[in-house]
């Protein structure tokens, strides 16, 4: 045995605090799945396996849901990678307890192991000093995503890591001084075998091998507290995402909402009941203790658990947030991290647990209608927690169940539910917009049948109908596509709204009474294609329709008049030396793009390329664009709510 009587004892603390560790691990994993067991049920989460299973390891492998920093995405890649691989060094460590020498069996002496073990030790070293050093200079401010992190938990983490990468060095230049002391390796034969650490050999000169032993225990014997240190504390502490988000994430990504490894944005989540979508919550019979939406921790699916516990706490979501950037209350971390920690039913808002930073009850709070469901969160989350779609089913109970909503919001619920448009307007003046036109626009049902016979349908929507500066733009749009010889027409009067306000404040009934009315008259019109000018309407109509049932071709305009430009069928003609014009004579414009059209659908190169093909035009981008660009404010109902 290696240096006794140190060895013997560095076995037994080692044995007893590994002991400890698994049993507090092992709590901590029944406590998760305890949790996620008694949660609601939630399927169709699981298949398709394979493309589930790809995307979650190219997830993984390439990092790519690290968007916008790129220093953070290459240092939280070397420490994950450490992490796994240097897991190996920690199984030879309580070997080195009995034998300074022993070696993993079958690769554990080679040459391509020493490499590995040591380049990835260095790695995940670099890796997280610079992860730590971000979180030090980022500071608790306000402004600071950290701000509300478990700052503790963040340290703790970043020094057990710190410390075991120097370990593992360590261990590899007692190693190399004591292969030397042994005349095992010499010269070259050390440097290959100890490619980074063999100039450590000097550390030891005039050690006997039996001194080298000792101090080989020793550091083992830290890498294994350490290690085993980590293990405890994670384990008493089921709800310590920065560090069981190792484990958590993978499964978490890998029954994502889209199968297709995209973000969980788009068609919101449908209502649940008992595991089961809902389409039409007129067809179904209701039992008494029935809960639509989500108002207590008892509410929330086995997914929504499993969300709550992956959360790491890094405030990508809450650095991006609209809500948060305003000084509003809502931050989507702080939200998570309240629902996360809450306890029992908070239905009553009694008690103070699971209480919010501000002291709000997380379960019936005015915080969740802040939320914009701009979907930044979402978007820059690296494990795809589904914000949008917990604080919606926040709103479903406040609304469906509670009759508790902004007092702003009573007004467009009667307005949609009496007139099918949130302005209140009469269906009578959704064609005002056309008023002026030079040309007849066809209304179907009254000038056509149907929509078969022309190229589009053209959905005005309600504000492209009844808000004076957007109608501007449905008669402009309208203009483009005679002059490009584009046949289409409008529902006029039967148009309706597509229920996008009512949905997004969690009036689901309202909702699918709109759509489905909606739905009905699409399906009689008939259209080949739809055509809209509202990134809300084309959310709604290629996302959420076919939620009822509902499936049609749609496009955003600006990908119609790509199309047509791109045929020639439009020439864009634009003088220079206007108003707004730069030095060259050009008029220099930008771009802002919607977050429905743009983060939630993709659509952000057609709009640009118009915006190119006209003449003096130069155009310049925000510094925040694409899947980055800053919201406005309107979505998630909140047009219609006190700024």
């Amino acid at each position: 045995m290696a240096a006794e009587p140190v060895a013997i004892v560095a076995i037994w603390v080692a044995m007893l605090a590994t002991a400890v560790a698994l049993v507090s691990f092992g709590y901590g994993i029944a406590k998760i799945v305890a949790g996620l067991r008694q949660s609601k049920k939630q399927r169709g989460l699981l298949r398709p396996a394979f493309p589930r299973l790809w995307h979650t390891v190219w997830d993984i492998v390439s990092h790519r849901q690290f968007r916008g920093r790129p220093v953070v995405k290459v240092a939280h890649w070397l420490v994950m990678f450490s992490f796994v691989l240097l897991f190996l060094t920690l199984i030879r460590s309580y070997g080195q307890l009995w034998n300074a020498s022993w070696q993993l069996p079958l690769f554990g002496g080679t040459v391509a192991w020493a490499w590995i073990s040591e380049v990835f030790a260095w790695a995940g070293l670099v890796g997280i000093i610079t992860l730590s050093a971000i979180r030090i200079f980022s500071g608790e401010e306000r402004r600071s995503r950290f701000f509300g992190s478990t700052s503790w938990e963040g340290y703790f983490v970043e020094a057990v890591i710190l410390v075991v990468c120097l370990c593992v060095l360590g261990l590899h230049g007692a190693d190399a001084a004591l292969a030397g002391a042994d005349a095992a390796l010499a010269g070259d034969g050390a440097a290959s075998h100890f490619p980074t650490t063999w100039w450590m050999r000097s550390w030891y000169s005039g050690q006997t091998a039996g001194d080298i032993e000792t101090v080989i225990v020793l550091l083992a014997t830290v890498k294994i507290l350490v290690s085993m240190s980590w293990l405890t504390v994670v384990g008493l502490r089921p709800n310590m995402g920065i560090a069981w988000h190792r484990f958590l994430a993978p499964i978490n990504l890998y029954t994502r909402k889209n199968a297709d490894g995209t973000k969980s944005l788009g068609a919101l989540a449908p209502l649940l009941i008992d595991g089961e979508p809902v389409s039409n919550l007129d067809e179904i019979e209701l039992a008494d203790d029935t809960v639509l939406g989500v108002g207590s921790k008892e509410d929330l699916t086995w997914k929504d658990q499993l969300d709550l516990y992956s959360c790491t706490e890094c405030g990508r979501c809450q650095a991006v947030c609209p809500a948060w950037n305003t000084e509003k209350p809502l931050s989507p971390k702080l939200l998570t991290m309240a629902l996360r920690d809450a306890t029992g039913t908070t239905k009553d808002g009694e008690g103070e647990e699971g209480q919010d930073e501000a002291g709000e009850n997380p379960f019936a709070s005015d915080v969740m209608w802040d939320c914009t469901m701009c979907g930044a969160c979402v978007e820059q989350c690296p494990v795809d927690l589904e914000h949008v779609d917990r604080v919606a089913n926040l709103r479903r109970f406040q609304v469906l169940m509670e009759s508790a909503f902004p007092k702003e919001l009573a007004k467009p619920f009667k307005a949609m539910q009496s007139k099918a448009n949130p302005y209140g307007q009469m269906p009578r003046k959704r064609l005002d917009w056309a008023k002026n036109l030079d040309f007849d626009v066809p209304v179907v049902g009254e000038d056509i049948e149907d929509a078969s016979g022309v190229d589009y349908l053209f959905w005005v929507g309600c504000a492209g109908a009844y808000d004076d500066k957007q109608k501007q733009v449905t008669a402009a749009v309208a203009q483009l596509l005679h002059a490009a010889d584009v046949s289409f027409a409008v529902l006029g009067t039967n148009e309706s709204c597509t229920g996008d306000p009512a949905r997004r404040s969690g009036n689901e009934i309202l909702f699918q009474m709109l759509a489905s009315a909606a739905i009905e008259t699409l399906n009689e019109a008939a259209p080949h294609k739809i055509v809209v000018t509202c990134a809300h309407c084309f959310n709604t109509i290629a996302n959420e329709f076919p939620q009822l049932d509902g499936h049609f071709e749609v496009v955003h305009h600006s990908q119609l008049l790509g199309q047509l430009l791109r045929q020639k069928r439009l020439v864009p003609r634009l003088g220079t030396g206007e108003a707004g014009t730069g030095e060259t004579g050009t008029r220099k414009i930008t771009y802002h793009d919607p977050c429905f059209l743009g983060r939630y659908n993709r659509v952000f190169a057609p709009p640009r390329e118009v915006l190119k093909q006209l003449g003096g035009v130069e155009l310049l981008e925000m510094a925040r664009n694409h899947e980055n660009a800053t919201c406005c404010g309107a979505g998630g109902a909140r047009a219609w709510m006190e700024e």
